[in-house]
């Protein structure tokens, strides 16, 4: 008899054909190394390098005339203490504080509230409404701050003919203590579909037999929303808030946008207006740079600060 014949083998043991254990162990990591390779390129590499400019600055000899009168040297510290020392940078945190307290509870309390409305348990035209509340999420922010802006605008807002013929006063939103309201209202109205949507599908992730069981044992809607429902999406709040916080300190749009329609917003009315006008208004790249490395760690450490805080939190609740 004529033994089987044998299939041919490849230069580590595995049989043509068939993919040595190796490489298919290594299969997986080649289709992370495109987006590898742009995290480095678009992200990495920018952060780095704004990192080592906030380390530099410019040098002038003379006049600053001719070859050689401006010098690139190295700075040390000295950028990030003119930003600590700068009235502008801080005065514009500050107003971002505000900004954030007006923002952040309002939208995250709207979005909670549209998303329990929607998982009711009778609710009509639940399909449009939940793409009625998302919708405004869709609307670029350059966009929804023009809109919003040219209704905050006495002279051509529709509300000011409506309060005028009714003989109403006729506020000024653009200017003084409205305008955090102004500008709270363009955030609030793009930014709750978004997480009432994160919400929403948290509570429909609950399995039914919670509020069969809550049900039988008396519980009125009320109660299950408050006692139920709110500590069961505990961790989408979290994550909601989370990204309330990094949008809030990063407010640059809507801002930016309004501040041709009004004189009440400076060009260094947030940090991040400070570091545009910085690095493209006056010139100073290495102080801009500086400066938004700042606004970096301090994102950094408020949002590590807030996660150790609620998951210590979530921790002792688990344990009780």
């Amino acid at each position: 008899m004529k033994s089987p014949a044998r299939r041919p083998y490849g230069a580590q043991g595995a049989p043509y054909g068939r993919p040595s254990r190796s490489r298919a162990r290594q299969a997986p990591y080649l289709f992370l190394v495109p987006a590898i390779v742009l995290f480095l390129l678009f992200f990495a590499l920018p952060i780095g390098y704004a990192v080592w400019l906030s380390f530099r600055k410019v040098q002038v000899s003379g006049l600053g005339l001719g070859a050689g009168a401006r010098e690139e040297v190295w700075a040390g510290l000295e950028n990030y203490a003119g930003a600590l020392s700068d009235s502008e940078l801080l005065h514009g945190a500050l107003r971002v504080l505000v900004y954030g307290c007006v923002v952040v509870p309002v939208m995250l309390g709207l979005a909670l509230l549209f998303a329990l409305m929607l998982d009711a348990e009778r609710v009509r035209l639940a399909h449009f409404t939940r793409l009625a509340i998302f919708l405004p999420y869709a609307v670029p922010g350059v966009v929804a701050a023009l809109l919003w802006g040219f209704l905050y605008l006495p002279s051509v807002s529709p509300f000011s003919f409506v309060l005028d013929a009714l003989g109403l006063p006729q506020p000024d939103l653009l200017d003084g203590g409205p305008l955090y309201g102004a500008l709270s209202n363009i955030a609030v109205w793009g930014g709750t579909g978004f997480n009432m949507i994160v919400i929403y599908t948290a509570l429909r992730a609950v399995p039914a037999e919670v509020y069969e069981a809550a049900k039988l044992d008396g519980a009125t809607p009320l109660q299950i929303a408050l006692r139920i429902k709110i500590p069961m999406v505990a961790p989408s709040l979290v994550l909601t808030f989370f990204f309330s916080i990094i949008a809030t300190l990063q407010v640059f749009s809507e801002p930016t946008t309004l501040k041709p329609l009004t004189n009440s917003v400076s060009t260094t009315w947030s940090p991040l207006m400070k570091v545009y006008q910085d690095a493209f208004g006056n010139g100073d790249i290495h102080a801009a740079a500086a400066q938004a490395t700042l606004i970096a760690v301090a994102t950094l450490v408020l949002s590590f600060g807030f996660l150790r805080t609620a998951n210590r939190r979530t921790k002792q609740e688990a344990g009780r």
